[in-house]
């Protein structure tokens, strides 16, 4: 089977500096989530999913800390997790209505692989904290690159699961560890139409002392 991405290089191969290409101009200028309500299968099979994730890993990262791990949830997992996290929203909100709940439980069916990114950042005495969950953001939007190239629509989403503390309990994170989203992987059903876009010329400016 042809490979998705090259292997890595030996440590201390020389790499080059630059990799100019158009077609990954063209990628990135026209880099679009998936809706999330139109990720459909097959996802991809573990294999593709190692790659994908290993690719996405090449991210900016001080001191190389990997300041951040995987959760996946596939198959009947997805459910399971849905079941749990409706009885986390039942006890985090007694207002939590019924459809609220079931909701709660189709979170996970969204697409057929959920890749939880989670921030774990180390405690060396001398990396930030803030340094270190930046490296997550960085993994978290090289990972939707990651997928994409390899043919797979995705979409990155946080709602409240991302923030609760039982969610946290239930995936057994540390006290230091912060879910940075959930990445909803799949075959798109339909494509997104274009979104408003940020113009440069007011986000940016030149210091001049």
């Amino acid at each position: 089977m042809t490979k998705l991405f090259p292997d890595a290089p030996a440590v201390g191969t020389t790499m080059q500096a630059t990799r100019e290409s158009e077609t990954v101009r063209d990628f990135l200028a026209l880099r679009r989530s998936a809706n999330k309500a139109f990720i459909g299968g097959p996802g991809p099979d573990p294999d593709t999913l190692d790659a994908i994730l290993t690719a996405a890993t090449r991210v900016p990262d001080h001191r190389r800390l990997s300041p951040w791990r995987f959760i996946i949830l596939e198959g009947d997992a997805r459910q399971a997790f849905g079941e749990k996290a409706a009885e986390v929203h039942k006890q985090e909100n007694e207002f939590a209505s019924d459809a609220d709940l079931e909701a709660t439980k189709a979170l996970p069916l969204r697409a057929p692989c959920v890749v939880i990114l989670v921030s774990s950042p180390k405690d060396d005495n001398r990396t930030p904290v803030w340094e270190q969950e930046l490296s997550a953001g960085a993994l978290g939007h090289n990972l939707l690159l990651s997928a994409n190239a390899a043919g797979y629509a995705g979409v990155w989403l946080t709602e409240w699961v991302s923030f609760s503390k039982g969610i946290d309990q239930v995936l057994g994170l540390s006290s230091r560890e912060r879910i940075a989203g959930y990445f909803y992987l799949g075959k798109a059903t339909a494509d997104p139409q274009e979104r408003a876009r940020p113009d440069p010329a007011e986000l940016i400016s030149r210091w001049q002392g």
